[in-house]
């Protein structure tokens, strides 16, 4: 794994974008690896809100919830395979066993219509990669996704 990428929050704090790169590279499996690129736009990890005070959306599984929502969105390798990835990443990065099991159970079970959504609204000509990040920190993310010229 590389560094710590810096995100930065929508004015909805539901939306991150990346001002950096990831890298994944698994531990025990070196053809396994995940680039996601800079300006890639990502919710971090989809956690119920009543489940936050045991699963905040942020914590030390971000980064693997990261790449994984970018394997959603893009969809380069089926879904179960997505999900191989943020099981694996979280063990990379040494999160506790019973978060990585509850974590990976949620999206094994209820995953897949994230996986639709997201297969719609790229259809639909929606993008999730930026070039251009917001000079206002006031603005939210569905505002800005509306902002002419604004995507790679």
């Amino acid at each position: 794994m590389g560094p710590p990428a810096a995100v930065v929050a929508f004015s909805d704090w539901n939306y991150y974008y990346t001002r950096d790169p990831l890298e994944w590279r698994s531990n025990t499996d070196p053809k396994r690896t995940v680039d996601v690129p800079v300006g890639f736009v990502t919710d971090l990890a989809s956690i119920p809100p009543a489940f936050w005070t045991l699963l905040p959306k942020t914590a030390a599984y971000s980064y693997p919830a990261i790449i994984h929502d970018y394997l959603y969105w893009f969809q380069p390798c089926d879904r179960k395979d997505a999900d191989e990835v943020l099981k694996g990443a979280m063990e990379d990065l040494g999160v506790a066993t019973v978060t990585i099991t509850t974590i990976y159970g949620g999206v094994r079970v209820g995953g897949e219509s994230a996986w639709q959504a997201n297969a719609k609204a790229r259809a639909n000509g929606e993008k999730r990669v930026l070039k251009r990040f917001p000079a206002d920190m006031k603005i939210s993310w569905e505002q800005w996704k509306t902002e002419p010229d604004v995507f790679v």
